[in-house]
C-alpha cells in the first residue's frame, strides 16, 4: 500500500512472500515484505542457465530455493526484528523451523549485542506438525564447488583438493576483483553468482532500520547449495577451520561469536539438514575444520603462489567492486592476525614483502595486537584465531633473532609474557589436527598427511 510508512518499532509481522527460480534465466527471485509494506526483492543469478529440471532434481532444487529463501530473510528481518515471522506460499516442518532459529539468534548474536536486543525467544519461525520431505539421492557427478574469499584459508583448501586430484570450480559470490583475480590465478575453472540486495533494504536504513552483522556465511552456504543442484554436483566446499566455533567473551554479556555461521554447530546442523531434506547425495563441508588457524598458516606458508594476490584484509571489500591498490589497510584485526600467524611459518622479508611494512616493529598498532592477544581487551569482533594462538605465535617470534628486536614483541617479552605460563605458549600443541568434521571419509584420509606435516 502505497500510505505505509516504515516505523521500526511498529512493526508487527516479517513475511515470506514468496520465492522463485527461472529455469530459463537461472534468476532466483526472493521477496519479503513487513506488514502492508512494498515487497523487497532480492535476486540471485546463476549462471549456465538454461537449466532441465525434472523429477526429483526439480524437488530438490526447490527445496534448495526455499531455504534460500528463508535464510536470506536474515538480512531483512534484521530491519525492525518484529515479533511475528510469516511463510507464505509454502509450509515448514518443526526441525526446518528449528534450524531457522538457531541460525538466527546466534548468526545475528553480534547484531544483538551491538543494538542491546535480546533474540532468546523472540524468534519463532512457524511450522507445521508434519515431518518434511526426505531427500533422494540424485546422482550428482563427483565435483566440488569450493567457495573462495580472497584470503588465505580458501587458497589452502584448493591446493589440497588439486594435490589429491578432486575436480573442483572455484566459486564466488559478488563482483570484487579482487577474488576475481585471486579465482584466475588457481588455474582452474571459475563461477561467478550474482546477488542484488533488494534496493528497499537501503531504503529502510535510511529511515531508522536496525543495522549490524548478520551470518553471510550461512546466506551464501544455502547460495552454493541451489548452485551446486543445478550443476549437478556433489560436494560444496568452505575453508573454517576450528578457530571459528570461538567467540568472543564479552564480561557481563557471555560469549558473542561474529563468526558464528563459519562454526562447527552451523557446519553440522545445515550439512545435515542438506542432506536429509534437499539431496541425500550432496555434501557439505568445511576442508579446514580440524585444523587450527595457525595449521592452516603453516599450509599456506609451503607455497608463494598467491603472495601477490591474496588478501583478507576486510576494508578491502568494503569498496564496491573495485580491487584496491594496496590489499592490506595494516591496522585492522584481521591485518594483524595474518601477519602474526604467517610470521612463525614464513621467511620475514617474505612476510614484510606481502605486507609492505612490519607491523610488529609499530608501537601504535600495540592495541590491535593486545586485543588478539586477548591482553587487556576481548578477541576484536572479526574472523580472527583464539588468543591462545595468537599468544603462542607470539612466544615463538619471542624466541627468533630475526623478530626478537622488534618493538612489539619485545613489549611482549617484557610485559606479557612474564603473566603468562609457558605450557600455555607452546605452537606445537595448536598444530595437531583434531575436532569433528564432515569432510568425506576417503577424502579426509588422503589429506590428513598432507595437513599434518
Amino acid at each position: 500500500m502505497s500510505d505505509w510508512k516504515f516505523q521500526r518499532e511498529e512493526v508487527a509481522a516479517f513475511r515470506f512472500v514468496r520465492c522463485g527460480l527461472d529455469a530459463e534465466s537461472g534468476v532466483a527471485q526472493l521477496v519479503y515484505a513487513f506488514d502492508g509494506g512494498p515487497e523487497l526483492i532480492e535476486t540471485v543469478t546463476f549462471p549456465g542457465a538454461p537449466f532441465a529440471l525434472e523429477g526429483p532434481r526439480a524437488a530438490a532444487a526447490e527445496q534448495a530455493l526455499r531455504l534460500l529463501h528463508l535464510i536470506a530473510g536474515v538480512s531483512y528481518y534484521k530491519a525492525a526484528v518484529p515479533a511475528e515471522i510469516r511463510i507464505e506460499g509454502y509450509s515448514i516442518d518443526a526441525e526446518t523451523a528449528a534450524l531457522l532459529e538457531t541460525i538466527y539468534v546466534n548468526g545475528l548474536g553480534e547484531f544483538a549485542y551491538r543494538n542491546g536486543l535480546n533474540l532468546h525467544g523472540r524468534i519463532k519461525f512457524p511450522s507445521t506438525a508434519d515431518i518434511g520431505p526426505t531427500a533422494d539421492a540424485l546422482g550428482l557427478r563427483h565435483h566440488a564447488l569450493v567457495a573462495i574469499g580472497g584470503g588465505k584459508d580458501s587458497l589452502v583448501s584448493i591446493e589440497a583438493l588439486r594435490a589429491v586430484g578432486v575436480d573442483q570450480t572455484v566459486t564466488w559470490i559478488g563482483n570484487s576483483q579482487l577474488i576475481a583475480a585471486c579465482a584466475a590465478r588457481t588455474e582452474l575453472p571459475t563461477f561467478n553468482l550474482g546477488r542484488a540486495l533488494a534496493p528497499g533494504l537501503f531504503e529502510l536504513n535510511r529511515q531508522g532500520a536496525y543495522n549490524g552483522h548478520i551470518p553471510v556465511t550461512a546466506v551464501n552456504s544455502a547460495i552454493l547449495v541451489l548452485a551446486a543442484i543445478l550443476q549437478g554436483v556433489d560436494q560444496v566446499v568452505f575453508s573454517n577451520e576450528r578457530s571459528a566455533s570461538y567467540g568472543s567473551i564479552i564480561p557481563g554479556t557471555g560469549e558473542v561469536n561474529h563468526q558464528w555461521s563459519k562454526g562447527w554447530e552451523f557446519e553440522r546442523a545445515f550439512g545435515d539438514h542438506v542432506q536429509q531434506r534437499v539431496a541425500a547425495d550432496l555434501h557439505y563441508y568445511s576442508l579446514l575444520r580440524p585444523l587450527s588457524e595457525l595449521a592452516v598458516a603453516r599450509q599456506f606458508a609451503k607455497t608463494d603462489r598467491y603472495d601477490a594476490h591474496f588478501s583478507s584484509c576486510n576494508r578491502n571489500f568494503h569498496i564496491l567492486g573495485e580491487r584496491p591498490v594496496n590489499r592490506w589497510c595494516g591496522v585492522c584485526p584481521k591485518c594483524h592476525f595474518v601477519f602474526l600467524a604467517l610470521a612463525p611459518f614464513m621467511p620475514k622479508p617474505r612476510l614484510v614483502g606481502i605486507f609492505g611494512r612490519n607491523l610488529l616493529d609499530d608501537t601504535a598498532q600495540a592495541g590491535g595486537f593486545d586485543a588478539l592477544l586477548e591482553f587487556q581487551d576481548h578477541k576484536p569482533f572479526e574472523c580472527v584465531g583464539e588468543g591462545q594462538e595468537s599468544r603462542a605465535a607470539m612466544a615463538a617470534l619471542a624466541s627468533r633473532p630475526e623478530w626478537k628486536e622488534d618493538a612489539l614483541v619485545v613489549r611482549f617479552i617484557r610485559e606479557i609474557r612474564p603473566q603468562l605460563t609457558a605450557s600455555e605458549l607452546e605452537i606445537a600443541p595448536l598444530l595437531k589436527l583434531e575436532g569433528e568434521h564432515r569432510v568425506p571419509t576417503a577424502l579426509w584420509e588422503q589429506l590428513r598427511a598432507n595437513f599434518a606435516a
